[in-house]
């Protein structure tokens, strides 16, 4: 009686896990997969460069004559006008040499009339008459070189500026030519940026690319085209750009400052933007995607070749196929040509 009692037990329990297992004449489950809709190639490509602000020009401003730096008078980040004045020399003995040559030029007249006088009583010699008068001239010439030496010790400003650096201390001795300060010209902001070769040959003329500045609170401010660097540097293969800004940028846009540019080229291709993830290679170096297609009230996964390129040197475009069509997104090696799927909607999250 006990070993039946055993018997029936183990009976029991193989009954219990036979029905606990899956069974083995189900169909394997349906995949799931994420997809994308492919869009119509659009009439613009935009492409983003790191730009650097910089000045109209930036020049060193010096005297023409040298002497002792007296006045430095605009500190560095100062606004400056056209001819306010930036620095002056000790204009003590520029003064003195004005006077002289005055004085000089007083006496050269007089002594040009007495010769012209005797010689047109003919008693003293025309020749004589003629060194008097040319004295004369030298004595004039003299006095504008004086006069130029003076207002020459004087810097002014020669535009509407900012400045930038003070590269001589005031009270130095200072030879003709050398640098006192750095001045920027902020009546046009710029911006500088490198161009790569192969966006430059795409976008064929510049004048048609729409370019724009994003300001560090976000704003995008439009930028014209200036110049450009017709020849490439040594690293990078990138051409140098200027542009402007449309108008007055902020006044903490200055020289320096970092910007992103963005340029807006017109787009000829026909190639569709696609993930790498959603290509299939071919053993014939083909490549290929796989569509979903309705059949029934089921998705049904449908293998079509495309070309693949690189219109922008930064991401995959294809040709091929027409606009809107659904396909796989990621996960293609793990599924294959006729396969009934699902779209993925959305992880379930479990309510307590």
């Amino acid at each position: 009686m006990k070993n039946q009692y055993t018997t029936l037990r183990v009976i029991a329990m193989v009954a219990a896990l036979l029905c606990a297992s899956p069974s083995f004449g189900e169909g394997e489950a349906v995949p799931v997969v994420r997809t994308i809709t492919l869009a119509a190639p659009s009439e613009s490509i935009t492409r983003q460069f790191f730009g650097r602000v910089t000045a109209r020009e930036t020049v060193d401003l010096s005297f023409e004559v040298g002497g002792t730096l007296e006045r430095l008078v605009p500190d560095e980040g100062t606004l400056v006008s056209r001819g306010d004045l930036l620095g002056q020399l000790e204009l003590s003995g520029f003064e003195r040499s004005v006077e002289q040559a005055t004085l000089a030029l007083d006496m050269a007249r007089r002594e040009a009339e007495r010769a012209q006088t005797l010689a047109s009583r003919q008693i003293g010699a025309a020749a004589r008459a003629q060194d008097a008068a040319t004295a004369r001239d030298l004595a004039e010439v003299a006095l504008r070189d004086a006069q130029a030496a003076l207002a020459d010790a004087s810097l002014r400003a020669p535009f509407d500026g900012l400045v930038a650096v003070r590269m001589t201390p005031a009270y130095s001795a200072v030879a003709p030519g050398q640098p006192i300060l750095k001045l920027h010209d902020m009546s046009e902001v710029r911006v500088e940026f490198a161009l790569p070769e192969q966006v430059f040959q795409q976008a064929g003329d510049l004048a048609d690319v729409r370019f724009s500045a994003t300001l560090p609170a976000g704003r995008a401010w439009p930028l014209r085209l200036v110049s450009f660097q017709p020849a490439t540097g040594r690293v990078g293969q990138s051409y140098t750009v200027t542009l402007a800004f449309d108008g007055q940028p902020p006044a903490s846009i200055l020289p320096g400052a970092s910007v992103a540019v963005t340029a807006t080229l017109p787009h000829q291709g026909q190639g569709m933007a696609i993930p790498a993830t959603a290509l299939l290679a071919g053993n014939d170096r083909g490549a290929s995607v796989l569509a979903i297609v309705p059949m029934g009230g089921s998705l049904q996964l449908r293998e079509m070749p495309v070309t693949v390129g690189s219109e922008t040197g930064v991401g995959l475009a294809v040709e091929g196929l027409p606009p809107d069509t659904e396909i796989v997104a990621t996960g293609v090696h793990l599924l294959r040509d006729g396969q009934i799927v699902r779209r993925f909607t959305g992880l379930i999250t479990a309510e307590n």
